[in-house]
């Protein structure tokens, strides 16, 4: 191995004078050479460009994977330069857990049925989940971490060389003070009625030599200098290119809000299809939440209708089905025997006087007619009695 001794005896002289005159600026003790006012902003400027980006970076990670594990493998993958393994998202997860669900509940039941739609629903919102996720993390995440772990890499390394080269422009300054100061003092005339001849030629030997040393300063200040001012340039340059830093930004901020934007317009138009699949869109039927409004043709009508007992109307054709708005509830007679007693799940309020308004987990009693719509039933509290529906209702034995 080729050990050079000089170069390191070098180097360790100019960090140790580094050092000293570090040290002495900390201490009031040495002059420091300021940059001008444009190049302090310019550097304030990339400070909070670097802190901020920072932030927004960590924070949007979050944002698109919630789970820190998650993203702990994620990183280790990107530095082992190998592909991410495709992981099944949240949505993807619960859908799959609700159409397997479906299977062992019988898809034909009103249950079942519902569980696969909604499964279907998930897992369609989990894709969606996935795309977004994957869309930002290429136009938003790459470019912000491309400038923190390279173009700010490089500034930072550039800003210490500049901050060497200063350090070294001052001491080479506070190392041509001294030797002109030395070199006054030996300058000066001596008094020859207190010198003697033999301390004059000293004196006039050590003029002499601080000349030399005036020169040798004089020359490592001009060397600094130049080499101060070359890295000062190269700094400027880079710090100046933080404008496009902020440009390319911009953009890539606006592709992830249009990303975002088409991720939640599919939510919810996947969340509209599924509310108009199962059941009406008018939000009367489930307070904040879908409804299920089985149609006629549904496995859970006439299960319903078939278990309550039916009950002739007074006066009414039995060859056809009365509407629902010619029905008069004041004329239907309960069954003689075989009512069932049903629990109010949610609070009701009657639209009309033909139906009957409830209170959660009250206790009615209710039965059907012939023809009536499935989704609705009769139901009885002491002397009021009205329509009742059937989705607010769980049915006892």
């Amino acid at each position: 191995m080729d050990f050079n001794v000089k170069k390191l005896a070098s180097d360790a002289g100019v960090f140790f004078t580094r050092a000293v005159q570090f040290t002495e600026e900390k201490l009031g003790q040495a002059e420091k050479t300021e940059l001008d006012a444009h190049f302090e902003n310019l550097l304030a400027r990339a400070d909070c460009t670097k802190n901020w980006t920072e932030k927004i970076f960590r924070q949007t990670e979050v944002l698109l994977q919630p789970n820190p594990s998650a993203r702990i493998e994620e990183f280790l993958y990107e530095k082992l330069d190998r592909k991410i393994p495709s992981r099944t998202t949240n949505g993807e997860l619960l859908g799959q857990y609700m159409l397997d669900a479906a299977k062992d509940f019988g898809p034909g039941t009103p249950y079942g049925s519902t569980l696969i739609k909604v499964g279907d629903c998930q897992r369609r919102l989990g894709g969606a989940e996935r795309e977004f996720m994957q869309t930002s993390a290429i136009n938003f995440l790459t470019p912000l971490r491309n400038f923190l772990e390279g173009d700010w890499r490089t500034i930072s390394k550039e800003r210490r060389l500049l901050e060497n080269r200063r350090l070294d422009l001052d001491a080479c300054k506070a190392r041509l003070k001294k030797a002109k100061a030395a070199e006054a003092k030996a300058a000066a005339v001596p008094n020859f009625q207190e010198t003697r001849p033999r301390n004059y030629v000293l004196s006039a030997s050590a003029s002499a030599l601080w000349s030399e040393e005036v020169d040798k300063a004089e020359h490592e200040l001009r060397v600094a200098q130049t080499e101060f001012d070359r890295q000062a340039e190269v700094t400027r340059l880079l710090l100046e290119g933080i404008s496009s830093t902020h440009v390319n930004h911009l953009r890539c901020l606006h592709e992830f809000v249009e990303a975002q934007a088409i991720y939640y317009t599919q939510c919810n138009q996947y969340m509209m299809d599924l509310q108009k699949e199962l059941g009406s869109t008018n939000g009367d039927v489930y307070p904040n939440a879908f409804t299920v409004n089985p149609t006629p043709s549904s496995s859970a009508s006439p299960s319903t209708a078939a278990t309550l007992p039916v009950v002739p109307i007074m006066g009414a054709v039995s060859t056809s089905a009365p509407e629902a708005d010619t029905l008069k509830i004041e004329e239907v007679q309960p069954p003689a025997t075989g009512t069932r007693k049903a629990k109010v799940l949610y609070d009701y309020d009657a639209a009309d006087t033909s139906e009957m308004s409830l209170l959660a987990d009250e206790l009615i009693t209710v039965y059907t007619v012939p023809g009536m719509d499935p989704d609705w039933l009769i139901g009885e509290r002491g002397n009021q009695k009205g329509k009742v529906p059937v989705t607010y209702l769980e049915l006892l034995s």
